[in-house]
């Protein structure tokens, strides 16, 4: 039987105000070769001048990363042509990188070993149209860490959870935003299979540039079963590299696979050894904020909250802290976490998104009985799109819970005495008959009866006559 081996290259690119060797603004979205200088753009002459902000957050995302940090790397370039590499020539690391040997613990206990994590800059942008092939080397010099993991990924689902956790890391340590749409986190993925049991590995080829976490499970997917088919049949996989169609969800052939003579690296003579010293290492380590897995550990143990509510809640830092800060507000944090997982999240993630204390502020009219949950439901998302306080929404679209008695015997008595025949088959045991009562409550009164109340009053209404 054939099995998988996977290992991811994942490219992320640091947080930084300005490139990897030059001052030129690391922005995204700006206008098209606007972030741009003689530097970054090759020209003769010029030489490279390291950010050291991109070498505090590499080393931060090392750390966290578990990797052994080295005291003393080397710059490499790593020479290829193609246009959107103005100078012919990739900056990066090679032999001797900035780290190695750490590893992600998978869920089951099992390892994922990182070989390695080093520092280059990226290339620029090629867009293709109709008409031909335009650059945007605003991207080009943008600094990046590469961490490569060693073939231990069994299958898409651990690859999945792989990368997953390694931008929960780059987005909690402050590394990078990691956003895959915007390119911040690109992935590359080798595959091969073999025999189950074996220690030989198989021939693998590299899917490029897979830029969701969606296309990296379907191209995990297709490729196991393309090699798969191959083998089957009696057939030789090759060293290639191979992109992935989203559109039609199959790989293709790009180019055959190079090997590390392709690329003739040789030492970067314009930049010098990076050495570190021990007290800026103890100083990363000083700074490091909680991880993600770090803080569902303790929303856990301190709110006692289940391990998947922790999870959803811990996703996102924002959301993560949103919780937290709204818990201070409002002491019910398991009530808490059912809203803010479900209807908070589902706003948020159409970027709308509430203050803590209004939020705080409007499960505590909910507690009181003076908002029906369904209307706290139309006033969060009103409070989400205007900004609104939800006692001023409530006030402006009269949503306050009724909870006066004489009103709601009222409207019970007119429901009762207009369907006598469902009020005899209720008092004749037909008892699922009371969510017809309680829906034209609340249809008559607009979803603002006290519920509570409301089945009281009903209750001792359809009783008496039995």
């Amino acid at each position: 039987m054939l099995e998988p081996t996977i290992g991811l290259e994942i490219h992320i690119q640091l947080q930084t105000r300005s490139k990897m060797f030059c001052s030129c603004k690391n922005s995204y979205g700006d206008p098209p070769n606007t972030n741009i200088c003689p530097v970054c753009l090759g020209h003769p002459g010029t030489l490279p001048v390291l950010n050291w902000e991109a070498v505090k957050l590499a080393t931060k995302l090392a750390l966290a990363l578990n990797c052994k940090v080295n005291m003393e790397s080397y710059f490499a370039r790593k020479n290829y042509f193609y246009p959107d590499l103005p100078k012919g020539y990739q900056i990066t690391q090679y032999k001797n990188p900035l780290a190695e040997d750490g590893f992600i613990e998978l869920r089951n206990g099992k390892k994922i070993r990182i070989e390695r994590l080093h520092i280059e800059e990226d290339s620029g942008k090629s867009i293709h149209t109709e008409d031909g092939t335009l650059i945007d080397f605003n991207r080009c010099g943008v600094p990046l860490a590469e961490i490569v993991t060693k073939p231990d990924i069994s299958s898409p689902e651990e690859a999945l959870f792989f990368l997953q956790f390694l931008r929960k890391i780059a987005v909690y340590t402050g590394v990078s935003d990691a956003d895959m749409e915007k390119g911040n986190m690109r992935c590359d993925a080798n595959l091969s299979l073999k025999q189950e049991g074996s220690k030989k590995m198989g021939t693998k080829t590299e899917v490029k540039n897979l830029n969701s976490f969606k296309f990296l499970s379907k191209a995990l997917k297709y490729e196991i079963q393309r090699q798969k088919k191959i083998l089957e049949q009696g057939g030789k996989i090759h060293l290639e590299t191979r992109g992935f169609d989203s559109k039609k969800g199959v790989t293709f052939l790009m180019r055959s696979k190079e090997e590390a003579h392709d690329y003739r690296y040789f030492p970067e003579p314009d930049l010098p050894p990076l050495k570190l010293a021990d007290s800026f290492i103890q100083e990363i380590k000083n700074s490091m904020p909680e991880l993600h897995w770090q803080k569902e550990e303790r929303f856990m143990r301190e709110f006692g909250l289940d391990r998947k509510t922790a999870e959803v809640l811990c996703a996102e830092k924002e959301i993560g802290n949103f919780f937290e800060e709204t818990v201070k507000f409002y002491g019910k944090p398991k009530e808490l976490a059912n809203w803010t997982k479900t209807e908070v999240l589902e706003l948020w993630n159409q970027g709308l998104k509430i203050r803590p204390e209004s939020l705080g502020t409007l499960l505590k009219i909910v507690d009181d009985g003076k908002l029906s949950r369904l209307k706290a439901k139309e006033v969060l998302e009103e409070m989400a799109s205007s900004g609104k306080s939800p006692e001023i929404i409530m006030e402006e679209r009269e949503l306050s819970q009724i909870s006066d008695e004489k009103k709601l015997r009222v409207t019970v008595e007119e429901i009762i005495k207009e369907n006598p025949d469902k009020v005899e088959k209720y008092r004749k045991g037909k008892k699922g008959l009371m969510g017809f009562f309680i829906g034209e409550a609340m249809k008559r009164t607009e979803g603002r009866a006290n519920p509570k109340l409301l089945n009281k009053i009903l209750g001792e209404a359809l009783k008496n006559g039995e």
